[in-house]
């Protein structure tokens, strides 16, 4: 391990040294478990106490944190930004494969670069597109007619259907299925019809989702991805859905078919969308939500924050009294409205 001098990261990731530039790090740790050859960072003024303590051969430190601090520091204004530029010059992720591996399946008329590394059970079907420094993890399905851009990674157990484009550099965790049938059933005297999902899936670049997430093929049109989306754990697209640049979804949140998120939006964990809604770009949702209209650019909540069980209960007592509540006010300001005009009258 050769690691990296603090003024190589420095020029890397536009911070400035303070103390030995020549300083060497190989690992990057917490403030509070770092030790000699570690470096690490502190955004959070909580832990501000691991500043006389740590073990870190460097810190990555605010401009004022750094002003308190007597050692090695790479200053910049956002330390936790730098915290993801370090980790990625210290990233010891290993390769998915290291070949194109000889149990591979590949369709003869599948077009593999010769760089891209292709890891044992992989099936790649008739048509498909492997680019350049593409790496497919063991038990991958590509199906017809996929293509999978330059420098993309896709961990084991992936399922990639037929007619799905995915864009470079992208990341696509273990048990994730891109390209699924969306759900499209007429219903024929209480019969389900199965509408078949025609369309199929196109992702742009610098795409990643996590594991077990799903996203459905388009009915008719294709549903389509922007480039720089981010999806978490278990997030759920569904046909025909078009989702923004720039755009982030966490754990468990899903968009139902036909609904657009425009660009620069974050949603948060747990946060439903209803179908055919269209959210404008820079609309930012809490966690637990569920959008049932179309939304403007802004923050946005729904739900009932946790409280003790106690006070829910009378909450929900309170709920169900409303509308009695209501008729009782409209009767009252009835009344009171009766009672002005009776005033009015005698004077």
């Amino acid at each position: 391990m050769t690691g990296y001098q603090l003024s190589d990261i420095a020029s890397k990731i536009g911070a400035t040294v303070k103390g030995d530039a020549a300083c060497r790090v190989f690992a990057i740790n917490t403030i509070q478990d770092a030790k000699s050859g570690d470096i690490a960072f502190l955004s959070n003024p909580k832990y501000q106490a691991f500043l006389t303590s740590t073990q870190a051969s460097a810190l990555i430190l605010a401009p004022d944190m750094a002003e308190t601090y007597s050692g090695n520091a790479l200053v910049m204004d956002n330390p936790y930004l730098g915290f993801a530029k370090v980790a990625q010059l210290l990233d010891t992720t290993p390769d998915l494969a290291s070949e194109q591996h000889s149990r591979a399946v590949i369709a003869a008329s599948a077009k593999i670069d010769p760089s891209a590394k292709i890891a044992a059970n992989v099936v790649i079907e008739e048509g498909a597109s492997i680019a350049a420094d593409v790496q497919i993890g063991a038990n991958c399905v590509i199906g017809k007619g996929s293509s999978i851009g330059t420098g993309t990674r896709i961990y084991p157990n992936v399922s990639i259907y037929h007619g799905v484009t995915i864009g470079a550099r992208g990341i696509i965790h273990s048990g994730s299925v891109i390209g699924s049938d969306g759900f499209g059933f007429a219903n024929e005297r209480g019969a389900w019809v199965k509408i078949p999902q025609l369309g199929g899936v196109v992702i742009g670049d610098d795409f990643e989702c996590g594991a077990n997430c799903t996203i459905d093929r388009g009915a008719i049109r294709d549903t389509v991805i922007g480039n720089d989306v981010k999806l978490d754990n278990m997030c759920h697209l569904a046909h025909n859905v078009q989702f923004g640049s720039h755009s982030a979804m966490a754990a468990y949140s899903g968009v139902a078919g036909s609904s657009s998120v425009g660009e620069y939006c974050t949603i948060s964990g747990r946060v439903t969308i209803l179908g055919h809604i269209e959210l404008a770009d820079g609309v930012h949702i809490t966690a637990g939500s569920q959008v049932s209209k179309s939304l403007e650019k802004g923050a946005y909540s729904s739900g009932t924050p946790l409280m003790p069980n106690r006070e829910w209960k009378r909450s929900v007592a309170r709920m169900r009294q409303l509308d009695d509540m209501a008729r009782s006010i409209k009767q009252l300001e009835k009344e009171l409205a009766q009672l002005k005009q009776s005033e009015n009258n005698n004077e």
